[in-house]
């Protein structure tokens, strides 16, 4: 893992970092996050990477979940185990195709990352890291979904009973950049983002 490109402390010593470029499958938080398709038999970009690296234990419990309760709609999650990877869980998210931005794509995306976070939360998950969700083939724009991302977990995190750390693991120095921005705007309004008390950039 490479150091923080920046990290963003809150008043009760959550952490939130973004990390870049970097691959999440090699991830050593406790989660990682997936960004799936709603059929959750894997497919291209972070999926089938988690996939391949993983192993076949990941696509057996995703059968297990489509078989019980059917596809995975957009904005939901479901956990499963991280098979041959560092994380001990993968939690699968479907976020929205972007469609010009005015059919609810971005209440959508924001929901994958609640309710990542919530059910990582539920199992006692203390660490989990994230892609960025929809900006790949699902056509998101990077500078619209980064400061739903970060706005998203900057209001979910704090409360967690059990999540204190949560990284954004970004493929190219773009994306990383992109992230950090947002991460930086949010810090200056303070009044509606009273729970975060600084932000630092790493080593250079």
């Amino acid at each position: 893992m490479s150091d923080f490109a920046a990290r963003l402390t809150f008043s009760n010593g959550k952490t939130l970092e973004f990390h870049g470029p970097d691959d999440i499958t090699k991830e050593t938080t406790e989660a990682i996050v997936n960004a799936a398709n709603s059929s959750l038999l894997g497919g291209g970009g972070v999926d089938g990477a988690i996939h391949r690296a993983g192993g076949p234990s990941i696509l057996q419990e995703c059968r297990r979940i489509v078989a019980k309760t059917g596809t995975l709609p957009a904005g939901k999650a479901v956990i499963t185990t991280g098979g041959r990877l560092a994380a001990k869980y993968v939690i699968h998210t479907v976020g929205p195709v972007y469609r010009g931005g005015g059919q609810g794509e971005a209440e959508t995306l924001a929901s994958c990352y609640r309710a990542s976070v919530q059910i990582a939360d539920d199992h006692g998950i203390r660490s989990l890291a994230f892609p960025s969700i929809s900006t790949g083939a699902f056509g998101y724009p990077v500078d619209e979904a980064a400061e739903i991302a970060v706005r998203t977990i900057a209001g979910t995190l704090p409360p967690c009973a059990h999540v204190v750390h949560v990284r954004f693991v970004l493929f190219d120095v773009v994306t990383c950049t992109t992230y950090v921005r947002a991460a930086e705007k949010l810090s200056q309004q303070p009044l509606a983002n009273s729970a975060i008390v600084s932000i630092e950039r790493g080593p250079s």
